[in-house]
Parts: C-alpha cells; structure tokens; sequence
C-alpha cells in the first residue's frame, strides 16, 4: 500500500557531476531529480579569511572534548596556515587542531609543532604521490631566457618570505625546509650579492 511522504533527499560530493554525466558515469535523470537547489562550499583554500574563526571553533571544541583549556593561537600560526593548501579541506584543520591539542603541554599559546609536522608530512606525501588536480597556485609563466635554478630558487624564497610576512620559520616549512636550512641558504645569498 502507498503512503504518501514528505521527504527531503540531501546529497553531497566532492566530484564534478557535470564531467561525470558527459563522461556516461553519472546518470544525469538522477542528477537533475538531485539538484533542485544546489548549494556550492568553496574549499578552505579559497575562502582563508574564515580560517581564524574556524581554528577557534575547533580550539574550543578540542578544549572542551579533552577537558583542557584552550590555548591562543599565535599570528604565526595563523600565517603558516593560510599560507596551505588544506587538501583535506575543513577537515584536515579539524584533524590538525585536534592532534595539537592532544599534544599541548600547557601554556597560554597553542605550539606550532605539530601542524609544522602535518603540513611537511602532506607535502612529502604529495612528492612521492603526486595527484593530478587543477592548479590555483603560482602559475609558471616563463617569458624569454629560461631562468638558472638558483634565480628559480632565489625567487622561491623571496616568494616563500612574502607570504610568511618575514616569518623565517613559517617561510622554511613552506618551501620544505628547516629553519637552519633556510638560514643557510639566506646567509649564501648575503655573501653573494657582497661579492
């Protein structure tokens, strides 16, 4: 016997059903039946002014579900992070202020060290896996003389600097390295512009 309803199907994706249904993988009679209104969620790396506010909502909830009070962020953390890519999107922050939280010692000021980890810990994973995606980082436009590796990486430091707003240590984990390590190579810089 029928019975009469009064439903509401809710659905989320992180696929382009659009490519899907002209690829034949995705059945565009369920696709239009689906998307009666459709709400589009930019992904946290196109939406960075909200990362403050998240990062204190996942503080305060981490806070409260380990029965410890939350710690500040510092201005250099809040740096590094919207300097990432968060290919995990809110999620991966989530995972991310938690773990710190697990790891916090105490102290009025959240500790770095662990998202310095998970932030390295991703970009090795993405050398050694490389993941074919669209990119919205820095276009590479190579106009006249191909350039020498050290002015390209010259040029990713300097880059690596302004994003970090000057923070050195924020600027080493963004280009992959340590602090010492970036020291090393801004110190052989000065010597070679004296020379």
């Amino acid at each position: 016997m029928a019975r009469p309803s009064d439903a509401r199907v809710v659905c989320a994706t992180n696929h382009n059903l659009a490519q899907l249904m002209r690829q034949n993988q995705f059945r565009s009679d369920l696709f239009f039946r689906l998307s009666v209104h459709q709400v589009e969620v930019p992904p946290l790396r196109q939406h960075t002014e909200d990362l403050t506010l998240l990062l204190q909502h996942f503080l305060d909830e981490a806070a409260a579900a380990i029965r410890k009070p939350a710690p500040e962020p510092s201005n250099e953390l809040i740096t590094l992070l919207s300097n990432y890519h968060f290919p995990g999107n809110v999620r991966e922050l989530r995972a991310m202020v938690f773990n710190a939280m697990a790891l916090h010692r105490g102290g009025s000021v959240l500790a770095m060290d662990s998202f310095r980890h998970a932030i390295q810990k991703q970009q090795q994973l993405r050398a050694d896996y490389p993941v074919a995606e669209a990119s919205d980082g820095l276009p590479i436009v190579i106009p006249g003389r191909f350039p020498t590796l050290d002015e390209v990486e010259e040029a990713m430091v300097e880059e690596a600097l302004r994003r970090a707003k000057g923070n050195q240590g924020v600027a080493a984990t963004l280009l992959g390295l340590s602090r010492p390590a970036l020291n090393r190579r801004l110190a052989r810089r000065m010597l070679q512009a004296r020379s």
